[in-house]
């Protein structure tokens, strides 16, 4: 059987692995079998309520075997999921039905008192019965393809999240590279953390599926709890972002004491994973393999690290994923040579459709192939906005983003190279740097840091290191000490609001001496 439409996927496991378990939550297994009659259930529910081909259906559960069902279902007969993360609030929750043109919200009871009562909306909760009306409903259509699958809203360095529209086509195709370089297989038993509604989060069950594995749900993001469920269900694969690791190698988490022979992979996303981080994880779990990954809504993943590489290139983001091109050019859109930054492009099935109901973004971002052949099909690329450099084998380097450089004494400055230098101190587990007004005619910079040891941590040693180790022109100018940097919904750091927790906490400069470390972001 072929499969391009993630309604394939589903039903060729229906048959293929009809008996198999799909899914674990808790003590309960669920079949592929009994998951994709679930899907079609759900499906005819859909139609009964009148969705349509093409209408868009909001879907707001936690992660659960009951959103997979709802998932696969509003997707099997061309409707097109919008997942909102059970974590937001009610004006995000507003934003992305609203941006959507969501004809319908599934939901469940507890979750339906978190939308704002003004939202006109129906609903459908999953808890409530199913008529037999329902049951005898049927879509009369199947997607391709082409067809819209999802619209994936991205948090955004800027303004309001954007919705990104990614087909059956892009998430297949994501499912099958990603199965393919992890080498999954049926044996695979995959624990689902990541949020859904983040992309590398809705591959985790696509790609375990394509595999025929099982996906393990589990709720808590506690690590001792999560410790154990790895030990106690065999997890074979966890995917996670920088945050995640750093909670699992501090106390009270037994990560780094636990032997755990099922644990077969790691993967890290949405984010630099600190040096001393990765080396303390695999000093620990010697016989667990660590993909390093980069990656970007627009086009899902772009490139990885092979595990046994890492020693040899230390600081890589690897190399493109199967099936695609990745491209460095420089600002009149010729490639880079070896050694020299430019802007990640990227070419392959994964590009997505552009941005919902935003054609000038759509615009700025998903172009034309630069050097397509004459007279060949229209093909577009992604143009990232970050800025990296490759090395002369071809393997990349993550310089940081186009549109957060600065000036800095005449020098052009990335805040993502400071950041790596204040981590190398030792004295911060986290940091964000940016530009923050002026200070007489130079750029004054901001550095919001979390310490590695509150009780002992001063300022003044975190600058006179600085004065030893970086250069004059990424000197911090002020520094703001949190307990914790804030987080978006898909769990990496939000950068605009950690900038705004320095402003509430008046970021000082050292000689006036250490900045309290009693200010936590929400």
């Amino acid at each position: 059987m072929s499969i391009f439409t993630l309604g394939d996927l589903l039903a060729h496991r229906a048959v293929t692995r009809a008996t198999d378990t799909a899914v674990e939550v808790g003590e309960a297994t669920i079949t592929y079998r009994r998951l994709h009659e679930s899907a079609c259930d759900f499906s005819r529910r859909l139609v009964q309520r009148g969705i349509r081909p093409g209408d868009r259906v909001a879907i707001h559960l936690p992660r659960s075997f009951e959103m997979l069902a709802c998932f696969f279902g509003v997707t099997r007969f061309g409707a097109v999921a919008v997942i909102v993360n059970s974590s937001l609030r009610e004006r995000q929750i507003e934003h992305i039905i609203q941006h959507s043109g969501a004809r319908l919200v599934v939901t469940d009871t507890r979750l339906r008192s978190r939308m704002s009562p003004t939202l006109q909306r129906p609903t459908l909760l999953v808890d409530e019965a199913v008529t037999a009306e329902s049951r005898s409903a049927e879509a009369s259509s199947r997607p391709i393809g082409r067809d819209l699958a999802a619209l994936i809203y991205t948090s955004g360095s800027t303004g309001l999240p954007k919705g990104v529209m990614v087909t059956h086509a892009n998430l297949i195709a994501g499912a099958r590279i990603v199965a393919d370089y992890l080498g999954l297989t049926p044996a695979d038993r995959t624990l689902a953390l990541l949020p859904w509604s983040f992309d590398a989060g809705l591959n985790q069950p696509l790609a375990t599926f394509w595999a025929g594995g099982t996906l393990v749900i589990d709720g808590s993001p506690f690590a001792p709890h999560l410790c154990r469920t790895l030990k106690a269900a065999r997890i074979t694969g966890l995917a996670g972002v920088p945050p995640l690791w750093e909670m699992l190698v501090r106390p009270p988490s037994p990560f780094l004491r636990m032997e755990l022979p099922d644990l077969r992979y790691l993967t890290n996303t949405g984010g630099h994973l600190r040096p001393e981080t990765l080396a303390r994880i695999r000093a620990a779990h010697p016989r667990t393999s660590v993909y390093l990954m980069y990656g970007l809504t627009e086009a899902f993943r772009s490139t990885y690290l092979p595990p046994e590489l890492i020693d040899a290139r230390p600081g890589s983001m690897g190399r493109a994923i199967p099936d695609t091109e990745i491209l460095v050019l420089d600002e009149a859109g010729r490639p880079c040579a070896p050694g020299e930054t430019g802007e990640l492009v990227h070419r392959g099935p994964t590009v997505a459709a552009g941005y919902w109901k935003d054609p000038e973004a759509t615009a700025k971002v998903f172009r034309p192939h630069p050097f397509a052949v004459r007279g060949s099909a229209p093909e577009y690329v992604v143009y990232s906005g970050d800025y990296v450099r490759r090395d002369e084998e071809g393997f990349l380097y993550y310089v940081g983003r186009r549109d957060e450089q600065f000036k800095s004494r005449g020098f052009r400055v990335n805040p993502m190279e400071i950041e790596a230098g204040l981590l190398a101190s030792g004295l911060v587990a986290e940091a964000v740097v940016f530009p923050d007004g002026q200070v007489g005619d130079d750029t004054r910079i901001t550095a919001v840091v979390v310490p590695n040891d509150p009780e002992s941590f001063t300022v003044e040693v975190l600058d006179s290191y600085c004065r030893s180790a970086l250069p004059v022109h990424q000197h911090p100018h002020r520094f703001a000490v949190l307990d914790r940097l804030p987080r978006s919904s898909s769990g990496k750091v939000d950068r605009m609001a950690a900038r705004a927790n320095a402003a509430a906490h008046t970021p000082v400069g050292p000689a006036q001496g250490p900045h309290p470390p009693d200010g936590g972001a929400p």
